[in-house]
Protein backbone atom coordinates (compact mmCIF):
# COMPACT_ATOMS: atom_id res chain seq x y z
CA UNK A 1 0.00 0.00 0.00
CA UNK A 2 1.09 3.28 -0.83
CA UNK A 3 1.87 6.10 1.58
CA UNK A 4 -0.48 8.28 1.79
CA UNK A 5 0.65 11.88 0.53
CA UNK A 6 -0.04 14.72 3.24
CA UNK A 7 -0.18 18.85 2.60
CA UNK A 8 1.43 20.94 3.97
CA UNK A 9 -1.30 21.84 6.28
CA UNK A 10 -1.12 18.10 7.72
CA UNK A 11 0.68 16.77 10.06
CA UNK A 12 1.96 13.09 8.48
CA UNK A 13 1.44 10.04 10.63
CA UNK A 14 5.29 8.47 9.87
CA UNK A 15 8.33 9.16 8.02
CA UNK A 16 7.20 7.69 4.80
CA UNK A 17 4.67 9.98 4.73
CA UNK A 18 6.68 13.32 5.11
CA UNK A 19 8.66 11.42 2.43
CA UNK A 20 5.79 10.63 -0.06
CA UNK A 21 4.84 14.73 0.33
CA UNK A 22 8.70 15.88 -0.12
CA UNK A 23 8.56 13.40 -3.48
CA UNK A 24 5.64 15.97 -5.02
CA UNK A 25 7.50 19.17 -3.76
CA UNK A 26 10.80 19.24 -4.35
CA UNK A 27 12.40 19.53 -7.81
CA UNK A 28 13.80 16.43 -9.58
CA UNK A 29 17.49 17.54 -9.25
CA UNK A 30 17.27 17.96 -5.59
CA UNK A 31 15.24 14.53 -4.94
CA UNK A 32 17.42 12.65 -6.71
CA UNK A 33 20.25 14.23 -4.75
CA UNK A 34 18.52 13.38 -1.60
CA UNK A 35 16.81 9.76 -1.97
CA UNK A 36 19.59 8.45 -4.83
CA UNK A 37 22.23 5.50 -3.63
CA UNK A 38 25.34 4.24 -5.14
CA UNK A 39 25.31 1.81 -8.47
CA UNK A 40 22.89 -0.09 -8.38
CA UNK A 41 21.54 0.76 -5.12
CA UNK A 42 21.30 -2.91 -3.56
CA UNK A 43 22.45 -1.16 0.04
CA UNK A 44 20.04 1.18 -0.52
CA UNK A 45 17.60 -1.60 0.01
CA UNK A 46 19.38 -3.74 2.25
CA UNK A 47 19.67 -0.68 5.03
CA UNK A 48 15.53 -1.12 5.27
CA UNK A 49 15.00 -4.59 4.25
CA UNK A 50 17.75 -5.68 7.17
CA UNK A 51 15.63 -4.05 10.20
CA UNK A 52 12.79 -6.36 9.18
CA UNK A 53 14.39 -9.07 9.01
CA UNK A 54 15.16 -8.50 13.04
CA UNK A 55 12.37 -9.03 15.40
CA UNK A 56 11.45 -8.05 19.03
CA UNK A 57 10.98 -10.09 21.58
CA UNK A 58 8.81 -8.38 24.54
CA UNK A 59 8.52 -8.54 28.20
CA UNK A 60 5.39 -8.42 29.54
CA UNK A 61 3.69 -7.36 33.12
CA UNK A 62 6.40 -5.02 34.26
CA UNK A 63 5.67 -1.71 35.29
CA UNK A 64 5.96 0.68 32.32
CA UNK A 65 4.23 4.05 33.76
CA UNK A 66 7.27 5.99 33.29
CA UNK A 67 9.04 6.01 30.14
CA UNK A 68 12.55 7.51 30.24
CA UNK A 69 13.80 7.89 26.30
CA UNK A 70 17.08 10.51 27.98
CA UNK A 71 20.91 8.90 27.91
CA UNK A 72 23.90 10.83 27.04
CA UNK A 73 26.34 11.48 23.83
CA UNK A 74 29.74 11.44 25.24
CA UNK A 75 28.71 12.59 28.24
CA UNK A 76 26.40 15.49 27.44
CA UNK A 77 22.65 14.85 28.16
CA UNK A 78 20.16 14.97 25.29
CA UNK A 79 16.04 13.53 25.66
CA UNK A 80 16.59 11.32 23.02
CA UNK A 81 18.81 8.69 21.46
CA UNK A 82 16.88 9.98 18.04
CA UNK A 83 19.54 12.93 16.64
CA UNK A 84 19.56 14.39 13.57
CA UNK A 85 22.88 13.08 11.10
CA UNK A 86 24.88 15.43 8.58
CA UNK A 87 23.12 16.27 5.43
CA UNK A 88 24.51 18.06 2.93
CA UNK A 89 23.14 21.46 1.38
CA UNK A 90 19.86 21.41 3.43
CA UNK A 91 18.50 25.14 1.70
CA UNK A 92 17.72 22.78 -1.12
CA UNK A 93 15.05 21.05 0.70
CA UNK A 94 13.84 24.36 2.25
CA UNK A 95 15.29 28.81 2.47
CA UNK A 96 15.74 27.74 6.42
CA UNK A 97 18.16 24.82 5.28
CA UNK A 98 20.24 23.94 8.43
CA UNK A 99 19.31 26.92 10.48
CA UNK A 100 15.57 24.92 10.70
CA UNK A 101 17.39 21.67 11.89
CA UNK A 102 19.61 22.98 14.63
CA UNK A 103 17.06 24.73 15.51
CA UNK A 104 14.38 22.01 15.67
CA UNK A 105 17.19 19.51 17.21
CA UNK A 106 17.98 22.24 20.30
CA UNK A 107 13.81 22.55 20.97
CA UNK A 108 13.68 18.26 20.74
CA UNK A 109 16.77 18.81 23.10
CA UNK A 110 18.77 16.41 21.33
CA UNK A 111 22.25 16.14 19.14
CA UNK A 112 22.48 18.40 15.99
CA UNK A 113 25.52 17.02 13.25
CA UNK A 114 26.38 19.84 11.04
CA UNK A 115 27.98 18.72 7.15
CA UNK A 116 31.07 20.48 6.23
CA UNK A 117 29.48 20.62 3.11
CA UNK A 118 26.23 22.83 4.16
CA UNK A 119 24.67 25.79 2.76
CA UNK A 120 24.59 27.91 6.44
CA UNK A 121 27.57 28.22 8.05
CA UNK A 122 29.52 27.47 11.10
CA UNK A 123 28.44 30.41 12.87
CA UNK A 124 25.40 30.96 11.89
CA UNK A 125 24.30 27.23 12.67
CA UNK A 126 25.45 27.76 16.08
CA UNK A 127 23.28 30.82 16.91
CA UNK A 128 20.27 28.95 15.30
CA UNK A 129 21.07 25.75 17.62
CA UNK A 130 22.27 28.31 21.06
CA UNK A 131 22.52 26.02 23.98
CA UNK A 132 21.62 22.50 21.99
CA UNK A 133 24.43 20.25 21.58
CA UNK A 134 25.91 20.41 18.25
CA UNK A 135 28.86 18.25 16.64
CA UNK A 136 30.63 19.31 13.46
CA UNK A 137 31.10 16.78 10.76
CA UNK A 138 34.91 16.99 8.82
CA UNK A 139 36.32 15.88 5.67
CA UNK A 140 40.35 15.89 5.69
CA UNK A 141 40.99 18.08 2.66
CA UNK A 142 44.28 18.22 0.34
CA UNK A 143 44.64 21.90 2.32
CA UNK A 144 45.49 20.87 5.31
CA UNK A 145 45.07 24.92 6.55
CA UNK A 146 41.97 24.84 5.52
CA UNK A 147 40.99 21.76 7.22
CA UNK A 148 42.76 23.51 10.57
CA UNK A 149 40.84 26.57 10.16
CA UNK A 150 37.51 25.07 10.02
CA UNK A 151 38.32 22.65 13.64
CA UNK A 152 39.19 26.47 15.02
CA UNK A 153 35.83 27.86 14.05
CA UNK A 154 33.79 24.92 14.91
CA UNK A 155 35.66 24.95 18.58
CA UNK A 156 34.99 28.80 18.92
CA UNK A 157 31.32 28.09 17.71
CA UNK A 158 30.78 25.60 20.45
CA UNK A 159 30.49 22.62 19.12
CA UNK A 160 31.01 19.65 21.45
CA UNK A 161 32.66 16.63 18.94
CA UNK A 162 34.40 16.52 15.58
CA UNK A 163 32.56 13.81 13.18
CA UNK A 164 35.17 12.65 10.81
CA UNK A 165 34.08 11.37 7.61
CA UNK A 166 36.33 8.38 6.49
CA UNK A 167 34.71 6.94 3.75
CA UNK A 168 34.56 9.10 1.17
CA UNK A 169 37.97 9.77 -0.51
CA UNK A 170 35.47 10.09 -3.90
CA UNK A 171 31.75 10.42 -4.02
CA UNK A 172 30.18 7.43 -5.31
CA UNK A 173 28.73 6.41 -8.38
CA UNK A 174 25.47 7.87 -8.23
CA UNK A 175 23.75 7.78 -11.24
CA UNK A 176 21.04 10.10 -11.58
CA UNK A 177 23.41 12.86 -10.30
CA UNK A 178 25.53 12.25 -13.52
CA UNK A 179 22.28 12.30 -15.05
CA UNK A 180 21.10 15.37 -14.30
CA UNK A 181 24.34 17.17 -13.82
CA UNK A 182 23.78 18.04 -10.42
CA UNK A 183 25.45 21.09 -8.85
CA UNK A 184 24.31 23.14 -6.18
CA UNK A 185 21.53 26.30 -7.13
CA UNK A 186 23.63 29.11 -8.13
CA UNK A 187 21.31 31.08 -5.40
CA UNK A 188 23.23 28.97 -2.93
CA UNK A 189 27.03 28.66 -1.67
CA UNK A 190 29.08 25.93 0.76
CA UNK A 191 28.85 28.51 3.46
CA UNK A 192 31.70 27.50 5.20
CA UNK A 193 33.74 28.64 2.68
CA UNK A 194 32.36 31.78 1.81
CA UNK A 195 34.89 34.16 0.77
CA UNK A 196 37.26 31.74 -0.38
CA UNK A 197 38.05 30.30 -3.64
CA UNK A 198 35.34 26.57 -2.81
CA UNK A 199 32.41 29.25 -2.13
CA UNK A 200 30.83 29.27 -5.69
CA UNK A 201 33.41 26.67 -7.50
CA UNK A 202 30.37 23.41 -7.15
CA UNK A 203 28.10 26.00 -8.89
CA UNK A 204 30.49 26.13 -11.72
CA UNK A 205 31.85 22.47 -12.04
CA UNK A 206 29.27 20.36 -9.94
CA UNK A 207 29.61 18.23 -7.04
CA UNK A 208 31.65 15.13 -8.13
CA UNK A 209 34.07 17.39 -9.78
CA UNK A 210 34.22 19.93 -6.71
CA UNK A 211 34.93 16.99 -4.31
CA UNK A 212 37.86 15.34 -6.71
CA UNK A 213 39.29 19.14 -6.39
CA UNK A 214 38.85 19.20 -2.56
CA UNK A 215 39.12 15.66 -1.05
CA UNK A 216 42.81 13.90 -0.41
CA UNK A 217 42.80 10.33 -1.30
CA UNK A 218 45.75 9.90 0.59
CA UNK A 219 43.94 9.98 3.93
CA UNK A 220 45.24 7.24 6.56
CA UNK A 221 44.96 6.47 10.36
CA UNK A 222 48.36 9.14 10.90
CA UNK A 223 45.68 12.02 9.59
CA UNK A 224 43.31 10.98 12.28
CA UNK A 225 46.28 11.04 14.32
CA UNK A 226 47.18 14.75 13.63
CA UNK A 227 43.45 15.76 13.84
CA UNK A 228 43.00 14.65 17.09
CA UNK A 229 46.69 16.30 17.45
CA UNK A 230 45.44 19.63 16.82
CA UNK A 231 42.38 19.93 18.85
CA UNK A 232 40.62 19.19 21.86
CA UNK A 233 37.73 18.04 20.95
CA UNK A 234 36.42 14.40 20.90
CA UNK A 235 36.60 12.69 17.65
CA UNK A 236 33.91 9.99 16.23
CA UNK A 237 34.89 8.14 13.25
CA UNK A 238 31.74 7.99 10.31
CA UNK A 239 31.67 5.18 7.91
CA UNK A 240 33.38 2.35 9.83
CA UNK A 241 31.77 -0.99 8.71
CA UNK A 242 34.15 -3.88 9.75
CA UNK A 243 35.40 -4.78 13.47
CA UNK A 244 38.84 -4.30 12.34
CA UNK A 245 38.56 -0.67 11.69
CA UNK A 246 36.87 -0.34 14.97
CA UNK A 247 39.37 -0.94 16.85
CA UNK A 248 42.27 0.97 14.68
CA UNK A 249 40.15 3.96 15.55
CA UNK A 250 39.89 3.37 19.25
CA UNK A 251 43.96 2.58 19.32
CA UNK A 252 44.09 6.34 17.62
CA UNK A 253 41.75 7.42 20.45
CA UNK A 254 38.95 8.14 18.82
CA UNK A 255 36.22 8.77 21.30
CA UNK A 256 33.57 7.83 19.16
CA UNK A 257 32.36 5.44 15.95
CA UNK A 258 29.53 5.97 13.58
CA UNK A 259 28.53 2.72 12.06
CA UNK A 260 27.47 4.15 8.48
CA UNK A 261 27.14 3.57 4.76
CA UNK A 262 26.97 6.81 3.60
CA UNK A 263 23.38 6.36 3.37
CA UNK A 264 24.16 3.91 1.08
CA UNK A 265 25.64 6.08 -1.48
CA UNK A 266 29.28 5.06 -1.72
CA UNK A 267 30.01 1.94 -2.39
CA UNK A 268 27.21 -0.15 -3.35
CA UNK A 269 26.47 -3.83 -1.70
CA UNK A 270 28.16 -2.94 1.72
CA UNK A 271 26.25 -4.43 4.41
CA UNK A 272 23.45 -2.72 6.32
CA UNK A 273 24.13 -0.48 8.60
CA UNK A 274 22.09 -2.95 11.75
CA UNK A 275 23.91 -6.12 9.93
CA UNK A 276 27.57 -4.46 10.60
CA UNK A 277 26.61 -2.68 14.20
CA UNK A 278 27.11 -6.05 16.92
CA UNK A 279 30.44 -7.22 15.07
CA UNK A 280 31.57 -3.50 16.03
CA UNK A 281 30.16 -3.15 19.04
CA UNK A 282 31.90 -6.69 20.20
CA UNK A 283 35.20 -5.27 18.83
CA UNK A 284 34.95 -2.44 20.68
CA UNK A 285 34.27 -3.79 24.06
CA UNK A 286 33.67 -0.13 25.63
CA UNK A 287 36.24 1.43 24.85
CA UNK A 288 34.10 4.31 22.73
CA UNK A 289 30.62 5.26 22.04
CA UNK A 290 29.23 3.51 18.90
CA UNK A 291 26.63 4.89 17.11
CA UNK A 292 24.51 4.02 13.74
CA UNK A 293 23.14 5.55 11.01
CA UNK A 294 21.04 4.11 7.59
CA UNK A 295 17.98 2.96 7.24
CA UNK A 296 16.15 3.92 10.15
CA UNK A 297 12.87 5.16 9.73
CA UNK A 298 10.37 4.07 12.57
CA UNK A 299 11.27 3.48 16.52
CA UNK A 300 11.09 0.03 16.66
CA UNK A 301 14.03 0.74 14.07
CA UNK A 302 16.03 2.56 16.74
CA UNK A 303 15.00 0.08 19.45
CA UNK A 304 16.79 -2.22 17.53
CA UNK A 305 19.71 -0.74 16.96
CA UNK A 306 20.03 0.14 20.87
CA UNK A 307 19.27 -3.17 21.81
CA UNK A 308 22.54 -4.22 19.67
CA UNK A 309 24.53 -2.14 21.39
CA UNK A 310 24.04 1.62 19.24
CA UNK A 311 24.09 4.45 22.03
CA UNK A 312 22.05 6.50 19.40
CA UNK A 313 20.72 6.76 16.25
CA UNK A 314 20.99 9.44 13.75
CA UNK A 315 18.69 10.40 11.05
CA UNK A 316 19.46 11.76 7.63
CA UNK A 317 16.87 11.42 4.77
CA UNK A 318 13.88 11.60 7.37
CA UNK A 319 15.07 14.86 8.72
CA UNK A 320 15.18 16.27 4.49
CA UNK A 321 11.35 15.28 4.56
CA UNK A 322 10.53 16.88 7.84
CA UNK A 323 12.04 19.85 6.29
CA UNK A 324 10.68 19.74 2.90
CA UNK A 325 7.55 19.51 4.70
CA UNK A 326 7.12 22.13 6.90
CA UNK A 327 10.89 23.65 7.78
CA UNK A 328 12.01 23.48 11.84
CA UNK A 329 8.18 22.54 12.68
CA UNK A 330 8.75 19.51 9.87
CA UNK A 331 11.34 18.32 11.44
CA UNK A 332 10.45 18.56 14.69
CA UNK A 333 7.56 16.69 14.13
CA UNK A 334 9.73 14.00 12.63
CA UNK A 335 11.91 13.72 15.89
CA UNK A 336 9.47 13.30 17.93
CA UNK A 337 7.13 10.65 16.03
CA UNK A 338 10.70 8.54 16.32
CA UNK A 339 11.31 9.48 20.11
CA UNK A 340 7.72 8.58 20.64
CA UNK A 341 7.81 5.15 18.67
CA UNK A 342 10.71 4.41 20.19
CA UNK A 343 8.97 5.23 23.67
CA UNK A 344 6.07 2.74 22.29
CA UNK A 345 8.47 0.19 21.44
CA UNK A 346 10.09 0.14 25.31
CA UNK A 347 6.70 0.50 26.68
CA UNK A 348 5.71 -3.14 24.85
CA UNK A 349 8.90 -4.42 25.69
CA UNK A 350 8.92 -3.84 29.43
CA UNK A 351 11.98 -1.69 29.35
CA UNK A 352 11.32 1.75 31.02
CA UNK A 353 15.37 3.28 30.42
CA UNK A 354 17.87 3.26 27.38
CA UNK A 355 19.73 1.29 29.86
CA UNK A 356 17.59 -1.62 29.98
CA UNK A 357 17.37 -1.92 26.25
CA UNK A 358 19.75 -5.32 25.39
CA UNK A 359 20.59 -7.98 22.69
CA UNK A 360 17.89 -9.95 24.96
CA UNK A 361 14.91 -7.62 22.86
CA UNK A 362 15.90 -9.00 19.44
CA UNK A 363 16.36 -11.91 17.11
CA UNK A 364 17.18 -12.37 13.37
CA UNK A 365 14.54 -14.26 12.03
CA UNK A 366 16.99 -17.01 10.93
CA UNK A 367 16.70 -18.34 14.44
CA UNK A 368 12.70 -18.54 14.50
CA UNK A 369 13.53 -21.07 11.16
CA UNK A 370 16.25 -23.10 12.70
CA UNK A 371 15.87 -27.11 13.10
CA UNK A 372 15.64 -26.75 16.93
CA UNK A 373 12.59 -24.59 16.51
CA UNK A 374 10.49 -26.13 13.57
Amino acid sequence: MAPVVAGADATPLNVDEFEAYARTYLPKKTLDYYVSGADDMVTLKENRAAFTRLKLMPRVLRDVRHIDTATTLLGQPVATPVCIAPSAMQRMAHPDGELASSAAAAAQKTCFVLSTISTTSIEDVAASNGAGLRWYQLYIFKDRELTRDLVVRAEKAGYKALVLTVDTPILGSREADLRNGFALPRHLTMANFTGGKHAHRVNEVGLSQYTKELFDLNITWDDVAWLKSITSLPIVVKGVLTPEDAVLACDVGCQGILVSNHGARQLDTVPATIEALPAIVQAVAGRAEVYLDGGVRRGTDAFKALALGARAVFLGRPTLWGLAHSGQQGVEDVLKMVTSELAHAMMFSATTSIAEIGPNYVRHEAYFRSPSKL
